[in-house]
């Protein structure tokens, strides 16, 4: 396989025949193939949608059981700090 084109996985699923349609009538209008529509469908739920608020939240609550926690007060400390450093710059250009 050239190094240029991804991996992929063959995945079968039930769909709902009205869900496939649409899926169709937009690979149509936009002269693609339905998995392409589909895969970007996908990546748009992942990267955008749900699908990332999940794994952010996931990610938060493992962070929680490791005991990665952070104070209020050390959370409004580093929060000065970042504030801060523009007002330092614009200070400086002034």
């Amino acid at each position: 396989m050239p190094d240029d084109q991804p991996l992929t996985s063959h995945v079968s699923l039930r769909v709902p025949s009205d869900v496939i349609e649409a899926f169709d009538r937009i690979a149509v209008a936009l002269e693609r193939p339905r998995s392409w529509v589909m895969v970007r469908a996908l990546r748009q739920y992942l990267e955008e949608g749900e699908g990332k608020e999940i794994e952010e939240d996931t990610e938060s609550l493992a962070e929680l059981d490791r005991d990665e926690i952070v104070s209020s007060e050390e959370l409004q400390q580093r929060l000065r700090k970042i504030v801060a450093k523009p007002e330092r710059v614009r200070a400086q250009r002034r």
